[in-house]
């Protein structure tokens, strides 16, 4: 089977079982979305289990920043004399620099998944209601983004590994004309 075919076929049916997981049983634990950044980051780093282990590892550190960034931006005094919107801009700066000054550290060299799963947090935090908390952001449960986008990333990357093992087993298939 031509490749194209092969791993065309492998992400479109994952991506449903992936899809169903999202909206029925794994409903608000595992978020489509992540995991598709996820997914398509493991093909961007190289398609190899050493890619799957990097994109888990660089977008879970991206989580914990952004995670450590909302927890410190709720801090912030609404009356602080620079005011609240400086003080957070340069909440967000001072970690989005952490973040990249971690590829210093080669576990975390692949800066561009960190910032995937650093944006893919906020989006939770930003677009969801009533998730941007101290009570969401400590809380020992699967509302805490810290938890929830990890996991999405962990199986974004799982699903990633498995469509390209599964596009390498149907390439090798021939039919008959």
């Amino acid at each position: 089977m031509d490749k194209l075919l092969a791993l065309s076929l492998s992400i479109g049916v994952l991506s449903g079982i992936a899809t169903y997981l999202a909206i029925g049983p794994a409903a608000g634990v595992f978020f489509i979305w992540a995991a598709t950044i996820a997914w398509a980051a493991f093909f961007l780093v190289g398609a190899t289990k050493e890619a799957a282990i990097q994109t888990i590892v660089n977008g879970v550190f991206g989580v914990f920043m952004a995670w450590v960034t909302a927890v410190l931006i709720l801090e912030i005094d609404p009356n602080a004399s620079i005011g609240a919107e400086l003080s957070t801009a340069i909440t967000v700066a001072v970690a989005v620099v952490v973040l990249c000054l971690g590829s210093r550290l080669p576990a975390f060299a692949i800066i561009p998944v960190g910032v995937l799963g650093y944006s893919s947090t906020f989006a939770y935090l930003l677009q969801t209601p009533e998730k941007l908390t101290r009570e969401v952001l400590l809380g020992a449960d699967l509302s805490n983004p810290l938890l929830v986008i990890s996991i999405s990333f962990v199986l974004g990357s799982v699903f990633g590994y498995l469509s390209n093992e599964l596009a390498g087993k149907l390439s090798v298939l021939k039919f008959k004309k």
